[in-house]
């Protein structure tokens, strides 16, 4: 059977039955030996997965909190469950959730998405803000029906931007490189045209070098798949071949909207590439062909800036590498190991020029190929170079995003979720497969959002999710929209839909039969648990219900702080992405005596390269963090996260909610709404849907989420090891994996809001239509009311 047509999913998951390479890297904290500078003779062996043998794969986690708060069993409590479906009923009047009205008649009405005066945000093309709640989705392989179905559902929950993570290089062993995939830009342009009808924006991503057979491509030492990782930026042939394809894709007329792409104002983004990058240890993989070739253009380069390769040797204090041969001019180039540790002497100095050429040579092609976008193709969109992570986040990360500045926008991919261990884990949850369930309230240094901005541009995650079999899901949406609103990122895309026209009502590999029931599919957001939970956070979101803190660090770094690595006042933790890494989580990065990575949640944190040590700025931080409690504030004061107990609250004028472990807590009061909840785990958002502030409002949501399984699901507490067999995690072990319909734990949770005006309250049914009211008990200055136990969305009026 052909695995890839059985049925449709996401990119990502076909990329992985594909046999994806997985790429290891090994633990930023390790204080591994000085290798010997004189020669590249010793450097560690390296694997096949392009990282160093020894090195560990796996994060240190607390394994004392890995089966969340209290919880001695996971899945669906004993006080019951209702099951879920939805119908769309045809999408006819009468919803009282449905936001459609938020988007434009048409996606681009106005001209094209621009940035702000200030670089950081986006306007429309009237020069109107606009804010993109944003999903990836493979909508573009649905057949048109269910193409249309999908982005009027989209729509309805909140959404007005949609990235298609995309493949429309050649396949087949005979293509040539300068050939496209004809049917992938087909479903691309139907897909454009069926988003734009429903007011939503297109962020296009048309190349990802994972395996791919490019043997016929003419590319040296690249035989059969794989190979192709960091060659984009350098390979002039491979060069040719992306202009080729980017130009039957832009240039050419859609025929489902008459327009090229290119002058096409749907089209918002263009995203150059997907997860590649000349920092990462992909680049120590390289075929050898390909590293005589960028050796040789390191030694143009030296030759430029030192006049000879002699005077570059002298400058490095005769540092050798088994590879030169100044003779012929090849240089040896260290692998991306050496970039991650400290040096001294010559070795210091010739990585710096090695980190300063990679440097160069990926602003370059970023530059480049927009100019190529902008003047060749006419494309008037923005751009963004691309997504990626880099070998060591303490060291790499600034000079990974000073490339991305050639463009107009900045980007990276980061999940958040905890612990899977099993065969195939990267694409599939199967019986028998290991995990550990906790809540990110309880590690807040895992919030997608903590990443450092750039000034100037805007930031935006263009992949993202709660990683399944995460069961503490509900709270992402919510924490998302807070945390995007306070820090200015500008947008998160979740990953992923479009395996279907609405949820997923089959999220199995049904091909495959296992004891304990068929693998669920790893890779999507469109569930009730996460999508479900969109409406009031895509709300919030869009409208600025949350205020946006000012910057609360503030650092310069010289462009000789990123050549030679030096570490930064704060960085982010490493990211993980199950696809391609062996390990199992993200670590933790650490800057001695540097500023408390806690910063991330307090506000916005920012960078600016080729500026002044002098001009960088830390308030004091005291104020917001209290490690003691554990505890931290926004700037703003409208956010707190107590990481000690897993509870977040929002305290807005227009949005007030709480997410967590709350029965716990008792009553949870806020300023105009107080929340009891019976249920150990659920997110409770109360949100204007007038634009009023929630003690005037007339028209109120109430958004409730608990926690979701399907039907049938069973784990039971289990102890296991990494993959790499080096730790021990306290967690569960998948003994069923259910079937469908979803259940979805019984809400038990009572609201009270200082509302004068609130008369009645509607409960909705999954697809935001009326049907039924419940009774609301009137209170002085306001009202209170007992949610029923399937209550997902009740609208107070």
């Amino acid at each position: 059977m052909n695995l890839l047509r059985s049925r449709r999913r996401s990119p990502r998951a076909s990329a992985c039955i594909a046999a994806l390479v997985l790429i290891a890297a090994p633990a930023c904290a390790r204080q591994a030996a000085a290798p010997e500078p004189a020669s590249h003779a010793a450097r560690p062996a390296i694997n096949d997965r392009g990282a160093p043998e020894d090195q560990p794969t796996t994060r240190n986690q607390e394994p004392g909190a890995a089966r969340g708060r209290g919880a001695a069993t996971e899945g669906i409590a004993s006080t019951g469950s209702w099951p879920f479906s939805y119908d769309d009923q045809g999408f006819k009047p009468g919803a009282l959730l449905d936001l459609r009205y938020l988007n434009e008649k048409e996606a681009g009405e106005t001209g094209f998405v621009r940035l702000s005066p200030d670089g950081e945000s986006f306007v429309t093309g009237a020069g109107k803000p606009i804010r993109f709640w944003a999903v990836v989705s493979d909508l573009y392989r649905l057949p048109p029906a269910e193409m249309a179905r999908h982005a009027r559902f989209l729509a309805k929950l909140g959404v007005n931007m949609v990235r298609l993570h995309t493949q429309i290089a050649p396949t087949g062993s005979a293509s040539q490189v300068t050939d496209v995939n004809e049917k992938e830009i087909d479903g691309i342009w139907r897909a454009v045209a069926a988003l734009k009808k429903e007011g939503i924006y297109t962020t296009l991503s048309p190349y990802w070098a994972t395996d791919k057979d490019a043997e016929s491509w003419g590319l040296e030492g690249v035989n059969g798949k794989g190979g192709l990782w960091g060659l984009l930026f350098f390979n002039e042939r491979l060069q040719q071949g992306y202009k080729a394809w980017v130009r039957a894709l832009y240039a050419r007329k859609n025929p489902y909207t008459g327009t090229p792409l290119a002058q096409d104002p749907a089209v918002a983004i263009i995203q150059v590439q997907n997860e590649d990058g000349m920092f990462f240890w992909t680049m120590q993989a390289m075929k050898r062909e390909q590293q005589e070739i960028l050796g040789r253009k390191f030694a143009q380069w030296l030759v430029k800036r030192y006049g000879s390769l002699e005077k570059a040797s002298r400058a490095w204090e005769g540092t050798k590498h088994e590879k030169d041969d100044f003779a012929q001019g090849e240089v040896g180039l260290f692998i991306t190991y050496f970039l991650t540790q400290p040096e001294q002497g010559g070795m210091a100095k010739r990585l710096r020029d090695q980190t300063e050429f990679f440097a160069e040579t990926q602003y370059a092609f970023y530059r480049d190929i927009a100019d190529f976008y902008h003047k060749e193709l006419g494309c008037k969109q923005i751009v963004n170079a691309s997504n990626w992570i880099t070998a060591d986040p303490v060291h790499l990360n600034d000079v990974e995003r000073y490339t991305y500045t050639a463009d107009d926008v900045l980007a990276v991919n980061k999940y958040t979720g905890g612990v899977h261990t099993g065969e195939n884990n990267g694409w599939r949850i199967d019986p028998g497969h290991h995990f550990t369930n906790q809540s990110c309230l309880l590690d807040p240094r895992g919030f997608p959002t903590n990443l450092k901005q750039v000034v100037g541009h805007p930031m935006v995650i263009t992949e993202s999710t709660w990683v399944s079999p995460e069961g503490f899901q509900t709270e992402g949406p919510l924490t998302m929209a807070a945390y995007q609103s306070l820090t200015g990122i500008d947008t998160f895309y979740w990953f992923a839909a479009g395996g279907e026209a609405e949820y997923e009502r089959n999220p199995y590999f049904t091909f495959l039969n296992m004891p304990g029931g068929h693998p669920l599919h790893k890779w999507t957001c469109a569930t009730p648990g996460l999508m479900g939970e969109f409406p009031a956070a895509a709300l919030m979101y869009r409208q600025g219900y949350v205020k946006q803190a000012e910057p609360v660090v503030h650092e310069e770094r010289t462009l000789e702080d990123l050549w030679d690595r030096r570490t930064p006042m704060i960085a982010e933790d490493k990211s993980f992405d199950p696809n391609r890494f062996t390990g199992n989580s993200g670590e933790k990065s650490v800057v001695q005596k540097g500023v408390d990575p806690l910063a991330f949640l307090v506000g916005p944190v920012e960078a600016k390269y080729g500026g002044s040590h002098e001009k960088s700025r830390v308030p004091d931080l005291t104020r917001f963090i209290d490690p003691a409690k554990k505890v931290v504030r926004s700037a703003t004061g409208e956010i707190q996260l107590d990481y000690g107990d897993g509870l977040f609250t929002l305290d807005a004028p227009k949005a007030q909610g709480a997410t967590g472990f709350l029965r716990k807590h008792g009553e949870i009061a806020l300023s105009d709404v107080a929340i009891r909840s019976g249920n150990d785990y659920a997110t409770v958002a109360v949100v204007s849907m007038d634009g009023q502030p929630l003690a005037a409002s007339r028209r109120i949501l109430a958004q409730v989420g608990t926690y979701v399984r399907p039907t049938g699901w069973q784990s039971r507490p289990s102890d296991f090891k990494s993959d790499d067999g080096k730790q021990t995690f306290h967690g569960f072990e998948i003994v069923k994996t259910g079937a469908m319909p979803w259940q979805i734990q019984n809400t038990d949770v009572t609201l009270s809001l200082k509302n004068p005006n609130i008369m009645k309250a509607v409960v909705l049914d999954t697809a935001g239509y009326p049907a039924r009211e419940i009774p609301i008990r009137r209170v002085a200055g306001g009202c209170s009311l007992k949610l029923p136990p399937d209550a997902m969305y009740v609208v107070l009026e």
